[in-house]
């Protein structure tokens, strides 16, 4: 096996906060083991086109706080045909770059795992997405931040639902996952999560909403997973049919829940998994995520933490539902 001299860093996919703290974790603990590091701008996209830079512990100086990340992110079509992974390659080698770090969710590590296989590059992910989606890890880098920012502006729409005895449906990110939804509704106090594991029909919404509406609540807050299908304007409009008397609202989050500055919690676990990424190197692992399962850091093949699907603890659901009688 070709020693391992220089690490490649990149950022890929939507951003999620945390991410330049786990770019300044790997830089930091490379050089300190003896590594050189080289960051790779927008992402594959960068790898494509020849965007590397070397990397000092100054160039991460001050980015433990700021959200998004410095190296900036991309979709790269690119990346996705053997052509442009064949040029990806050919310029890690013209930058001397040894192993890959790839800080991104689903779709970054399973670019990551076809580019290791196919051009025997060693491959280290690190967790980097809000949904908090990615098998083998209990959390992922970004994920505490948006449910904290969720939260947040949860509690300010009850300001205005409670004063105007409205519904509101709130949307938030997490299409194929429900992690945000769930536990954003019961850390807010939401009547109900509409999320893509416990499939809901019009039965259980009426339930939803007649549970606190009819009895002894004047107003009530759904949180709901985005969906092209059926997302809050879906449920909000079946509502406005089945019980025109009451007024309904739709607040659909967007793109906020991915900014700001990442938590104490998003910080810590961002520099943890950055530190391992270097351990991993050190102990010959490759094509691995670093994770974190019981507070320990563990190594997850990519097989399994793109493949395999996380599942929800459904013990929340039965939470969310006694507490918001």
């Amino acid at each position: 096996m070709k020693k391992i001299n220089c690490i490649g860093i990149l950022t890929s996919g939507g951003d999620s906060p945390g991410m330049n703290a786990a770019i300044r974790a790997v830089t930091r603990s490379a050089i300190c083991k003896g590594f050189a590091v080289k960051g790779i701008y927008r992402g594959y996209d960068g790898l494509v086109n020849g965007e590397i830079k070397e990397f000092t512990t100054e160039s991460v100086s001050n980015i433990i706080a700021k959200g998004g990340t410095i190296l900036k992110s991309a979709r790269s079509q690119s990346f996705m045909t053997p052509e442009g992974r064949k040029q990806a390659f050919e310029n890690m080698q013209k930058a001397g770059i040894d192993a890959l770090v790839v800080i991104g969710g689903n779709g970054s590590l399973s670019g990551a795992r076809v580019f290791a296989q196919e051009f025997d590059v060693p491959c280290i992910g690190l967790p980097g997405t809000i949904d908090n989606d990615l098998y083998g890890t209990d959390l992922t880098i970004g994920y505490d931040t948006t449910l904290n920012t969720i939260v947040e502006c949860v509690d300010k729409i009850r300001d205005t639902a409670t004063s105007h005895e409205r519904i509101f449906f709130v949307e938030v990110m997490g299409r194929d996952a429900g992690f945000l939804a769930q536990n954003s509704a019961i850390a807010s106090g939401a009547e109900a999560a509409i999320i893509p594991e416990d499939s809901t029909d019009a039965d259980q919404l009426e339930q939803f909403i007649g549970r606190g509406i009819r009895k002894s609540k004047n107003s009530s807050i759904v949180i709901v997973s985005e969906s092209p299908k059926c997302g809050a304007m879906f449920y909000a409009e079946r509502v406005k049919r089945e019980y025109p008397q009451y007024d309904v609202r739709v607040s659909i989050l967007g793109h906020l829940q991915r900014g700001g500055s990442p938590s104490a919690r998003d910080r810590i676990l961002a520099s943890r998994l950055g530190a391992g990424v270097i351990d991993a190197i050190l102990d010959g692992q490759r094509n691995v995520m670093i994770g974190i399962r019981n507070d320990e850091v563990v190594y997850v093949p990519f097989s399994d933490a793109i493949r395999s699907d996380k599942a929800m603890n459904k013990s929340l659901i039965r939470v969310l539902d006694e507490l918001s009688i």
